[in-house]
């Protein structure tokens, strides 16, 4: 199946571009109905093709709505990144989920967007979802530090989100980086988007000013080799060994 991980990456990435995007192999899972369900409730034209195919129309940055209260259930690869879009995208909006993605952690990546200006606001215990988040006050010449020993999902959702300040913009991770394959990820499909990130080895990433997104047209979703794992335990459990091509 397609990466969970690349799948939200994605959809958000040709939600915020210039242009139409046809995603296709996109994984069918609660975190990308999440993340649909989303980006239909912001206003981005979101229309499915069949065949785990779709096509989204991207907003430039600007969501149509302005106000909404949304809810993503567990989907952690929905909530992060979406937390950070909202919270600099200029508009009023609520972000909500079950009582287990309420124990989910997520003071880091507020943190990080309160350096930058964001107005977001715990509505339950502090540290953790819900939130509010209300149009930002982005200042110039911005630098924001974030710990490098937590979730990967904090730094690709702070990445992902600055252009929408159209400032230029350094991250400093403060220790060692731990998730250096998904950050990966995440600066390869921002510049399949048009922005590349300046990258110092892995302690400072820099979003250059005036940066944007611009649909590259069709993305393919690469399959997600770690569920192979499941097969090759599988055949640990049943005593032979199992040969998995191309992994």
């Amino acid at each position: 199946p397609g990466s969970k991980s690349i799948s939200n990456r994605v959809l958000l990435l040709a939600a915020l571009a210039d242009g139409v995007t046809e995603v296709r192999d996109l994984l069918a899972s609660d975190d990308t109905e999440r993340m649909l369900d989303a980006l239909k409730a912001l206003g981005v034209g979101v229309e499915s093709l069949g065949d785990e195919a779709w096509k989204i129309t991207g907003c430039g940055g600007q969501f149509p709505v302005r106000q909404a209260e949304l809810f993503l259930g567990n989907a952690g690869t929905a909530f992060r990144p979406l937390t950070a879009a909202l919270a600099l995208a200029g508009g009023d909006y609520i972000l909500k989920g079950v009582a287990r993605m309420h124990e989910r952690p997520i003071g880091d990546l507020v943190d990080g967007l309160r350096q930058l200006g964001a107005d977001v606001t715990y509505l339950g215990n502090e540290g953790f979802p819900p939130l509010h988040l209300k149009p930002a006050n982005i200042q110039p010449g911005g630098v924001v530090k974030v710990r490098g020993d937590v979730s990967s999902q904090f730094l690709t959702g702070l990445l992902m989100a600055l252009p929408l300040t159209g400032q230029a913009v350094a991250v400093d991770v403060v220790g060692e980086l731990i998730s250096k394959p998904y950050i990966e990820i995440t600066l390869s499909i921002m510049a399949r988007f048009g922005v590349v990130v300046q990258r110092e080895g892995w302690q400072r990433f820099i979003v250059p000013a005036g940066s944007r997104y611009v649909s590259p047209g069709t993305v393919y979703v690469e399959g997600d080799a770690s569920s192979a794992s499941y097969f090759l335990a599988l055949g640990a459990i049943g005593g032979g060994p199992l040969r998995v091509e191309g992994v």
